[in-house]
């Protein structure tokens, strides 16, 4: 990836901490982009950003030198959100309906992911390598997650992490194909049902 022409800045030295204002914008940046890029398709222009978070377009290209940049860390970021989630999905009180609500969640989100996906593939990213360790923590969220729904009865005694994140990439595809809402959710249901515990 190459710097955008005019701000050709190498990216942010990582070894050296920010300060509080530069994290705030960093911050406000991502936000902004996460709402731009959901309303308006990875295509939004980066002025777009730029304009909803209130800040410049450059400060926008200090933090993050290319439009793939952004893209990136938009993408670690959402999915850095559902290990948060699964993580706090653990502690619930009722691990089945736990298990289910995040499993749903990752489903609702499967189109943004793949535009993100597509795009950065499309500029020459190695995506599987800039998700490489939110997705190791991802899944071991989820293997505790599916463990406690387990211990709860709530699903299948035979229904392991790796399990439940194949029949998530099957609900996600089928979500995509859908025509329409509600045969997207019947879809998404009948798979997902197809991982509870049968009394």
């Amino acid at each position: 990836m190459t710097p955008i022409e005019g701000f050709g800045a190498a990216a942010p030295d990582a070894s050296r901490p920010m300060r509080a204002d530069a994290r705030r914008n960093r911050a406000r940046v991502l936000e902004a982009a996460e709402a731009v890029f959901a309303a308006e398709g990875v295509g939004a222009p980066t002025e777009a950003v730029a304009r909803r978070a209130g800040v410049g377009i450059g400060t926008v290209f200090r933090h993050f030198p290319t439009k793939e940049a952004l893209l990136e860390a938009v993408l670690v970021e959402r999915m850095r959100a559902l290990v948060e989630h699964a993580r706090r999905a653990a502690e619930d009180d009722e691990p089945g309906a736990a298990l289910f609500g995040f499993l749903e969640r990752v489903v609702e989100q499967t189109a943004t992911k793949h535009a993100f996906a597509d795009a950065l593939s499309g500029a020459g990213v190695d995506v599987t390598e800039v998700v490489r360790d939110v997705r190791a923590a991802l899944l071991a969220a989820v293997d505790a997650l599916v463990a406690r729904a387990r211990a709860a009865g709530a699903v299948r005694a035979d229904v392991g992490g790796a399990a439940v994140v194949a029949v998530l990439v099957g609900a996600s595809h089928a979500a995509l194909w859908a025509p329409d809402e509600p045969t997207r959710a019947t879809a998404v249901r009948v798979i997902l049902d197809g991982l509870r515990h049968a009394p």
